[in-house]
């Protein structure tokens, strides 16, 4: 939504369908909100739009109690642009500025950090340092939240260079010191770990309708023992994998949560617990975990243009909010997607690392490509996993697709199918079709989504 007018008729409706897709503030109060706040509708006159958080904050805004606009599932819109902006953002959600600066994030986008700044801040009103300062906060809010680690511990968990820095953007950010953040969080019906040994507790927060059945039934046809498990009954499940991480390890627990309908409610969110050697991951673990999720989506649009498809029409409607499941490790899934599963599985025994601390099940990180390409040179798995470690092939959320599309086409002995499947899933690509398949024009820019619809009603394997 780009007009004004229709931004305020959203936020008059309570529409959660915008939620992320943009933010207003209102200049008398200081204080901005998601579009399906609670709170009584401002008078036009007083209210200002915004594209990002980051933006509102920048604008002098404090986040509102009520509704807690920082929590709001990503725009969606980031996942669908390939452009700088687009791959700017979803590296930015995964923490690089944080760990490389500015020149970290404009090397990797092949970009001046000048250019890179002029760019996001005349689309979104903030340049790159605003837009991380906004994630770091949020990640604190959640610390400070659900877990009983000390203030300072939160700070340099958050990403915070110093402690003067981590008070200073929490009371602009919420309007109250980190210790009162702590002391208004809910008291019951969450639980309040002594020690990062017991795990983030995280709820991960969608837009819309989520169908998790056929992502867990995924998860669990493709799970590699040693880094993945799924247990449970269906619709009651728990899949949990290892992560390789910047700083560590980490290993992660995401809940399934039955559907609940198109219309039962505006979104929802799937429980994680997150246990990491450094806490400084968090919020890379937590974006992965979104990825894999496709947590970021919009439901409403996909449906909408796949909906008005006659083929499509009645499968949309028996699964309103189907998704197109990630990666939390694109290099993995490539080689994944190579072998399958039990190729995979052999590969993690005899060259996957064993974590420090195996827990259960887990046992293993999947191997890194270069590892696999000193070990396994020949054929399509040493030439991937050679071009993964080399840079020939870059994968992940910042990588530029088309340059991925055409390095995979130059691996040898790469079929077309493996590459499609490799772009869907480690470069969340909402728009792939394997070569031969009837994947009409009008299916874009979803058409990684109408597969998917394709696959869930046995019309194609």
């Amino acid at each position: 939504m780009t007009d004004e007018d229709s931004r305020y008729e959203a936020v008059r409706s309570r529409d959660a369908r915008f939620d992320g897709a943009f933010f207003f503030a209102v200049e008398t109060t200081g204080i901005y909100c998601r579009p399906s706040c609670p709170a009584v509708t401002p008078k036009r006159a007083h209210v200002r739009f915004f594209t990002t958080a980051a933006a509102a904050q920048g604008a002098g805004f404090r986040a509102c109690r009520r509704c807690r606009p920082d929590a709001v599932p990503g725009s969606a819109e980031w996942n669908v642009r390939a452009d700088v902006v687009g791959r700017a953002m979803r590296l930015i959600a995964d923490g690089v500025v944080d760990r490389e600066g500015v020149a970290g994030l404009a090397a990797r986008l092949g970009y001046s950090a000048r250019q890179v700044q002029r760019q996001l801040t005349a689309e979104l009103g903030a340049g790159p340092v605003a837009l991380a300062r906004a994630q770091r906060a949020h990640t604190a809010r959640v610390l400070l939240r659900t877990t009983g680690l000390p203030v300072t511990e939160v700070a340099w968990a958050s990403g915070f260079g110093s402690l003067r820095q981590f008070n200073d953007t929490v009371r602009a950010v919420y309007a109250t010191t980190p210790t009162g953040l702590r002391a208004a969080a809910p008291r019951t019906g969450r639980p309040r770990p002594g020690t990062p040994t017991a795990g983030v507790p995280l709820r991960l927060a969608h837009r819309g309708p989520y169908q998790a059945g056929p992502v867990f039934d995924l998860l669990e046809r493709e799970a590699v023992p040693g880094v993945e498990e799924i247990t449970g009954p269906p619709g009651a499940r728990t899949y949990r994998r290892t992560l390789r991480l910047p700083y560590g390890t980490g290993i992660a627990a995401v809940e399934e949560r039955p559907h609940t309908g198109a219309g039962a409610r505006p979104g929802g969110w799937l429980d994680a617990r997150v246990h990491l050697t450094d806490l400084r991951d968090l919020t890379t673990a937590v974006q992965r975990l979104r990825r894999l999720f496709d947590l970021d989506a919009d439901p409403y649009a996909v449906d909408e243009r796949l909906g008005a498809d006659a083929r499509l029409a009645p499968l949309v409607a028996a699964r309103p909010g189907l998704r197109s499941p990630g990666a939390a490790d694109p290099d993995e899934v490539a080689v994944r997607a190579l072998l399958g599963r039990d190729t995979a599985a052999e590969l993690v025994r005899r060259y996957g690392k064993r974590l420090d601390a195996p827990c259960g099940a887990l046992t293993h990180l999947f191997p890194e490509a270069a590892a696999l390409a000193d070990a396994e040179p020949d054929g399509p798995l040493g030439a991937l996993t050679a071009a993964l470690a080399d840079g020939t092939v870059r994968l992940g959320p910042g990588a530029d697709r088309d340059a991925a599309r055409d390095a995979l086409a130059a691996v040898p002995g790469l079929d077309d199918r493996t590459a499609a499947a490799i772009r869907t899933r480690a470069l969340g690509d909402p728009d792939v079709a394997p070569a031969g398949l009837d994947a009409p024009d009008s299916w874009r820019p979803w058409r990684s989504y109408a597969l998917n619809h394709l696959r869930a009603a046995g019309e194609l394997e």
